[in-house]
This record gives structure tokens, C-alpha cells and sequence, in this order.
């Protein structure tokens, strides 16, 4: 095990204020580009006139969709700017060009648009009904996945005590502190390079490609510093790549687009919104017997990534739970609010939110502990997935006990089930399983390169295709590397992700960045190690399978004072006309998997948690103080503890906005809360404390046994959350978020003194 943290790469340049982002981008005679949205949820438009706008002294440019060469995007994908017809608020009609941002965003004003409005849509269950306004052709579902494990009515027969309830859960924003911004210089050749801040460059580029009609390697994408990502900065970034590179090559000069929050939060993808029906059956002592899921989740006005999003909420769905009978059904449609699309979680936090919520009830039902109907039928080596895979190292039962016997899980339950006074408090448990990487789901190759290159002085130069988007891979990688090559992370320099000088590694996304990355800069490592090791074996006179990496030096295992400093062996293989370049290619094994059924091996490999919350709750006024968080999580190998704590507690900070505090639901299509003094985000005030608990069985599927946690970190916050508030105040909760107002009408309810959860 990798046991010592190590300081973050991009850390000194960005506490240092020296990172540069796209916003800090300057270049000679540099234009600005700002956007025009559309005043409607849906209309179609039948003209543009601009004549007004361009006469204004430093316009130099108004586009519309007819000035895309190419096509405006794929079938049921957002474009770039609107073609015909605008199916939300934030769509683009058109853009400005000038010579300043000022005069570009006066020049929006001058733009008439005639549109016929149309009827729109903005519940995703009307959507599906006969009749209802159609976005695009072929209806309103964009998907329907499914499970198909046992007969339930088998199963239902079969139990002692039957539950249903519905769940509720709601849109937020990613929230970064930087918002979406590109500038695309013009190239000598007719190319276009963007420099943006994005974790899909490759798909970035596809788009742009298509849309201004050229090959993709006439677009180059170059990462910029990236100010937060969380799932964002995707499909986002990628129309605002498109604008930028359309003004650009319109001009010949480079063009600057940064979207202010407003226009960000109007603009945007969001988390889904689910709304889910369960059912679940049990014996008397515990067992789970069966369990029907019926969710719907809105797409929002195009497809962006919700089939990949909706198929991991179907196979997660039922939870981490041994259950002989499931059946789920997960269906997404269209309407006319603002597109969904991955959220760290990436559908997983919406089901964990309801089956965290439904076991604790179901164990209130039984009179169980909610540990002991969990540890009862949780996952164990061996067990069957409800999609009949049969799981291997799983660690769902230590990650249970040791979150529940580092924070008084049995005294502080016993002790919380008895109160007076208006301030009560609460102690609530989660725990799930979560699939690594895209799974069977997947649309396209999940696979990722990497190079590296050692110089003469034995410092590293590394590539990847995988964005460092505030996750800490590139140090990582570079504890990878040095586990493999012996040498200091500091001797190790990563270069931007650049779609001219790496292979398409897909998005940074599904928190595959650690796994599958990963394991392109470990097989590059190693094909450069054989190169050095078989120099090292002459020269040392010894064995090749004798010769060890480790402190800078390559030594004989027998013999560890017969060494020779690294760099020096780097400059003799060099000197000799031997390459030190290696190439990485890592693919995700291949899953067969039955989609009609959705049964076979949905994911390689899966992370297993478990996360306790405590809160108090003032019952005369809704207030909820989140006072300690504790998550235990298996990493697999903590490549760099420090970083991995910082994950858990970051993670954990971003649930419990999602639990309690933020929301980005629109009315008629329309955000009302379009900054951030009205979106409320959690601060240091309202996080308690948040205690990592490191877990570590290395994973034979993973790059030095590393596990990904990326999006783990956050999935089980809330329902923790929900869970300890439901034990306070004695009323279960079923919707999110759980803020004043929902709180103390829960606790109005109550009639006859305080109710057993």
C-alpha cells in the first residue's frame, strides 16, 4: 500500500493565484462573443433580423444558425445554436460579435426574433401521455431501462410486511466557482484550437467538428485550469466551444465567450429530478423478499447524457441488497425545462436517496435496527446482484461497521429514540454499491491513453487523455508512475490535455479518471521500466528479475548497495539509442448484458460505502444543523490518503447542499434563483464535522488496486441526512430538499406526541 500523502501537483500554481483559467486568456486583437436566449420554452422561429444590431460602431459580427456550415447537432442533441425551433429558455438563438463585451451585449438588444409560440411541456409524466406536445420527432421518451430478476408477485406473497412509497427528488446546479468561458484562436492552416476548461474534450471536439463542417483534426481542443467541474462543463462547454469557434474562423480573429452566472444558471444542465415508486416486501425477521421500482426522471429539453444516467439508476436501484425478486423500470422523457445530464453521482444519488429511505422505514416496520436489517441482507462475497451478476471483493459489511463503531451508532440510536425540548436530535445510516466506469451501459469505447517520456535527467513527462478537473488524477498518476519507476512524484511534469497530442480517452466522467486512466499511465510506465530494467541488469551484472526501482535508484534486490541513480540510467539508455517513450491503451474488460432483461455483468468492478449523519433539529422552526458526517469508503489503495480525505469531505459537503439547501427547479421552464445569493450553497458553517474513514482492500481490477471515489463521495449523503432528521423529529420524510418549510410542516403533522421511526 501507497501509505504517505503527497502534495497535490496543481496546488502550488492555483493557492498561488498563478493558474491560469480561460477567463485569464488574452490574445492579440481578441474579439467577444455574447449569446442571445430565447424568450420562450418553445416556439418556433420563423425570422432573425440583425440589421439593427450590426450598424452599432465595434460590431463585427451577428450569427445564427443558418452560418454553421455543418449540421447543428445530432439527432435529439443540444445544439450549438438554435436551428428552427427552441425547446427551452436557455437555448441560443444567435450571437454577438464586437469589439468589446460591452458593445456585443448591447448589440443583443437589437436583434428582433419573430418566433410562433407553441404549447410546451414541463412534466415529465404529461410529456408521456397521448397528445402531449412533442419536442422531437418520435415522442417525448428518450429511454426506458429495465431489471428483470425472479417474479415479484412470487416474492410479494411470500412477505410478512409489504411497503410503497414515492420519492421525490429535485434539480441543483454544479455550482462551480467557475463558470463556463472558451476563447478559439484562428490558426494560419484554416484550423481552429479552443482553449477551454471541459472533461469531454474529445466529445467537444466532435461537436464542434460537425458543426462547422470540418474534419476533427482541424479542431483543437486545449484543457485549460478548470474551476470546478462536478459533472459539468460538458455538453456546456461545448456549445460555448462551438460559439467562440464560430466567431473566430467569422472573423479571423480569436474570440472570447464568458458566460456570466446568470447566464449559466438559466443556460445549464442540471442533476435529474426523479420521482420513484417502491415497493418492497420482507419477512419478519429482516429478510428481503421482493421490491418493484418505477421511476421516471426529466430529461429536460434534449438528450445530453440521460440514457447513460437513467441505465446506472436502473442497475442501482434496488441498492446493495441480496433480493430474489426485482423488477425495475426507469423511464426518461422530454419537455421543456432546462437539459439534465450528469451530476457527480450520475443517477446514483436519486435511487440512494429512496432505498436508504425506504430500509430505514422497513426496519421501523419490523422493529429492527436499521445496522441489522442492513448487515442482514447486504451484499457479501458471493452474493447475486438483482442483475445476476455474482460479486467479487466486497466490502459493504467492514464499511458498515466501521462507520457505525466510529460514531456510537447503538448508544447514540438508543439515546436519540427518547427527547424532550424543541431541539432534538438524530442519527441516520446509508451505504451503497456503485458499478466503476460506463458498465454495459455504455455508448462508444470505454478505454483511455496515456504517454510518457523520461529525458536524459530522469524527469518524466506525462500525457493523458484523462482532464484533471479538480480530482487530483495527474497526482495520481504520478504516485502511480513512481510506485513503478522509483522516483519522486515532483520529477513528474503532465502536459494539458491537448486533442492534438493524445489519443480520445472519452469524458472524465463515471469516476473512471482513476481506473481506467490509470492503467494507461501504468502500462506506459511499465513498457518504459522493461527498457531501463534490462539496461540495469547489464550493468549491474544481476538478473533482470533481480532489479528493483525504488528512492531514485535502480538496485539488485540481493544486493540493494550495487546501484545506479535513475537519471544516470536514463542518460545510458538514451546514450545507446534506446527510447524511453511509452504508450498506454487501457479498455474496460467487455460485459455481456441482456438489455431487454438487464441482466449479466453491468460493471467490471464496484466501490463499496457506508456514511453515518448526525443533525439537530429545531422543531419550531424547520432548521436542521448538520453536526457530524462520517463516511467509510474502500478505496481500494489510497494512492494519496490526503487527497482521497479531501474527496470524502468534499464530497460530503456537496450532499449535504443537495440534502438540505439547494434547488434549481423552474417554474414554467423559468429559474427564478439565477445567482448566488438566492441559490444557497453550503458553507464551513453548515457542514459540521466531516470524519473520512480510509478502507483499503486493493482491487485486482484496479491500477495498483485503486478504486475510484470521485462520485461515491457524495451519492449517500443525503439519505443519511434525511435519515437521522426523520429519527428527530419522528415523522418520515419522502422528498428533497429538506429545507425549513418541509421540515416543520413534517413536524406539524405530527398528532398524539412523538411517532416511532
Amino acid at each position: 500500500m501507497v501509505a504517505e500523502s503527497t502534495r497535490r501537483l496543481d496546488a502550488l500554481a492555483k493557492v498561488t493565484g498563478r493558474a491560469r483559467y480561460a477567463a485569464d486568456l488574452q490574445f492579440p486583437n481578441m474579439v467577444h462573443v455574447k449569446v442571445l436566449y430565447s424568450p420562450h420554452p418553445h416556439a418556433r422561429i420563423r425570422r432573425i433580423d440583425a440589421s439593427q444590431a450590426r450598424e452599432i460602431p465595434g460590431v463585427l459580427a451577428v450569427l445564427a444558425d443558418r452560418d454553421l456550415p455543418g449540421i447543428p447537432s445530432r439527432e435529439k442533441e443540444r445544439p450549438i445554436l438554435a436551428q428552427d425551433r427552441v425547446r427551452y429558455l436557455g437555448d441560443g438563438v444567435a450571437i454577438t460579435v464586437a469589439e468589446d463585451e460591452m458593445t456585443a451585449r448591447e448589440a443583443l438588444e437589437r436583434i428582433i426574433v419573430e418566433y410562433d409560440v407553441l404549447p410546451a411541456v414541463f412534466d415529465p409524466e404529461e410529456a408521456l401521455q397521448p397528445g402531449a406536445p412533442e419536442l422531437h420527432p418520435g415522442g417525448n421518451q428518450v429511454c426506458h431501462f429495465k431489471v428483470r430478476h425472479g417474479d415479484p408477485e412470487t416474492g410479494f406473497a411470500a412477505a410478512d410486511v409489504i411497503l410503497e412509497r414515492t420519492y421525490h427528488t429535485h434539480r441543483v446546479y454544479h455550482a462551480a466557482l467557475e463558470p463556463e468561458a472558451a476563447v478559439a484562436v484562428p490558426e494560419a492552416d484554416g484550423s481552429v484550437t479552443i482553449y477551454c476548461p471541459t472533461k469531454s474534450p474529445f466529445n467537444l471536439r466532435r461537436i464542434v467538428a460537425e458543426a462547422l463542417a470540418r474534419p476533427l483534426n482541424q479542431v483543437r481542443v486545449v484543457e485549460a485550469t478548470i474551476g470546478g467541474s462536478f459533472g459539468g462543463k460538458d455538453y456546456d462547454m461545448a456549445v460555448v466551444a462551438g460559439r467562440v469557434a464560430l466567431a473566430a474562423l467569422a472573423t479571423g480573429r480569436p474570440a472570447r465567450l464568458v458566460v456570466t452566472r446568470e447566464e449559466s444558471l438559466k443556460e445549464s444542465t442540471k442533476r435529474h429530478p426523479y420521482v420513484l415508486h417502491y415497493k418492497v416486501g420482507a419477512k419478519k425477521d429482516g429478510t428481503l423478499v421482493a421490491m418493484t421500482v418505477r421511476g421516471i426522471t426529466d430529461a429536460g429539453a434534449y438528450a445530453s447524457k440521460t440514457p447513460l444516467v437513467a441505465w446506472r439508476s436502473t442497475v442501482e436501484a434496488a441498492g446493495p441488497y441480496v433480493i430474489p425478486h426485482v423488477h425495475t423500470d426507469i423511464v426518461a422523457a422530454f419537455t421543456n425545462n432546462m437539459p439534465s445530464d450528469a451530476l457527480r453521482g450520475f443517477g446514483s444519488p436519486q435511487v440512494n436517496l429512496a432505498v436508504e429511505l425506504l430500509m430505514d422505514e422497513l426496519a421501523g416496520e419490523l422493529g429492527l435496527d436499521p445496522l441489522e436489517l442492513r448487515l442482514k441482507n447486504g451484499y457479501r462475497e458471493g452474493s447475486e446482484a438483482v442483475t445476476g451478476q455474482v460479486l467479487r471483493d466486497v466490502s459493504l459489511e467492514e464499511c458498515l461497521n466501521r462507520v457505525t463503531a466510529a460514531t456510537g451508532w447503538q448508544q447514540k440510536r438508543a439515546a436519540y429514540a427518547h427527547q424532550e425540548g424543541t431541539r432534538r436530535r438524530g442519527i441516520g445510516l446509508a451505504c451503497s454499491f456503485r458499478g466503476s466506469c460506463f458498465g454495459a451501459g455504455g455508448e462508444g469505447l470505454d478505454a483511455a491513453g496515456a504517454m510518457i517520456n523520461v529525458e536524459r535527467d530522469g524527469s518524466i513527462n506525462v500525457a493523458s487523455g484523462i482532464c484533471e478537473v479538480g480530482q487530483g488524477s495527474r497526482t495520481a498518476f504520478a504516485r502511480i508512475i513512481g510506485e513503478i519507476l522509483g522516483v519522486d512524484p515532483a520529477r513528474i511534469h503532465f502536459s494539458p490535455v491537448d486533442s492534438a497530442r493524445v489519443v480520445d480517452s472519452g469524458p472524465t466522467v463515471a469516476s473512471r479518471g482513476t481506473v481506467v486512466g490509470g492503467h494507461a499511465v501504468r502500462l506506459a510506465a511499465e513498457q518504459v521500466r522493461r527498457v531501463m530494467a534490462g539496461v540495469a541488469a547489464e550493468l549491474l551484472s544481476v538478473p533482470e528479475r533481480e532489479v528493483e526501482f525504488a528512492g531514485g535508484f535502480v538496485s539488485s534486490r540481493r544486493q540493494p548497495e550495487r546501484r545506479i541513480a535513475f537519471p544516470e540510467l536514463a542518460n545510458t539508455c538514451l546514450s545507446r539509442g534506446l527510447t524511453l517513450y511509452g504508450y498506454g491503451w487501457y479498455k474496460i474488460p467487455d460485459l455481456p448484458w441482456d438489455r431487454e432483461q438487464g441482466q449479466g455483468e453491468a460493471y467490471f468492478s464496484y466501490v463499496y460505502a457506508a456514511s453515518v449523519a448526525e443533525v439537530e433539529v429545531d422543531l419550531e422552526t424547520g432548521k436542521v444543523e448538520v453536526l457530524n458526517y462520517t463516511a467509510a469508503h474502500d478505496v481500494g489503495n489510497a494512492l494519496n490518503p490526503a487527497a482521497v480525505a479531501g474527496q470524502i469531505a468534499g464530497g460530503g459537503a456537496m450532499g449535504i447542499g443537495y440534502a438540505l439547501l439547494e434547488s434549481a427547479e423552474p417554474h414554467q421552464g423559468e429559474l427564478s434563483n439565477l445567482n448566488f445569493d438566492n441559490y444557497l450553497l453550503p458553507t464551513a458553517l453548515d457542514t459540521g464535522t466531516i470524519t473520512p474513514l480510509i478502507i483499503e482492500h486493493r482491487d485486482p481490477l484496479g491500477p495498483l488496486g485503486a478504486r475510484g471515489l470521485g462520485e461515491p463521495a457524495t451519492q449517500i449523503v443525503a439519505p443519511a441526512i434525511i435519515n437521522a432528521i426523520c429519527q428527530a423529529i419522528g415523522r418520515r420524510l419522502y422528498d428533497l430538499p429538506a429545507g425549513l418549510e418541509q421540515v416543520l410542516a413534517a413536524v406539524r403533522k405530527q398528532e398524539g406526541g412523538r411517532e416511532d421511526v
